[in-house]
């Protein structure tokens, strides 16, 4: 950790990525079926702000072909895979980064089994607009319990020495950050565990 990180531009710089629409909306999915390299390049093009590192990949044909093997992906139709296959990668992509594969199984399949490829008004792409349509108002919630956490650490070590207030603070406000994952985590689980 260094000292001299302005913890305020980072959060900005974080929370602005989601501000600037870098989720893709339903609109943005193509109309015709991809292959699946057409999908990892399509994914690759509109979540690349998401990754951390410039060689983190967002989905490899390698990634897709195990999701479909174990189930939490419906079969390619002819190796071309729908919107709502894309819909349910994106899902796929967010999820992964603090679930098990099991538990994405146990959260997309009841929504893939009622919702995929129907044709009703509440189908698969619906419910991610619906979802999405509210990410603005998630994402401002969120960013204001942050800066609150932010703002608490500043005053948790008030007679510290001056010199390591600073690095203090950054861990301070990552334990406060890492405790808020670990509950939401910690429910989703308990949530999962009643299914």
């Amino acid at each position: 950790m260094e000292q001299g990180n302005d913890i305020p531009s980072v959060i900005e710089e974080v929370f602005k990525r989601y501000t600037d629409g870098s989720y893709i909306k339903a609109s943005m999915l193509p109309d015709l079926d991809l292959y699946v390299d057409q999908i990892t390049t399509f994914l690759t093009r509109h979540l690349a702000k998401t990754i951390r590192f410039e060689d983190d990949k967002i989905m490899t044909k390698t990634m897709i072909n195990n999701y479909t093997k174990n189930h939490l992906l419906p079969p390619p139709d002819k190796k071309k895979y729908s919107r709502d296959h894309i819909l349910l990668m994106i899902f796929i992509y967010y999820f992964k980064n603090f679930l098990p594969i099991s538990d994405i199984k146990t959260i997309l399949g009841p929504l893939t089994d009622k919702y995929f490829h129907k044709d009703a008004d509440l189908n698969l792409e619906a419910i991610y607009t619906t979802l999405f349509s509210k990410e603005d108002t998630f994402v401002q919630e969120v960013l204001e319990n942050v800066m609150k956490q932010f703002h608490m650490s500043a005053d948790l070590f008030p007679d510290a020495p001056k010199a390591d207030q600073a690095s203090l603070r950054e861990f301070t406000f990552i334990c406060m950050l890492s405790l808020d994952i670990y509950l939401k985590k910690q429910l989703i689980e308990a949530i999962l565990d009643k299914k």
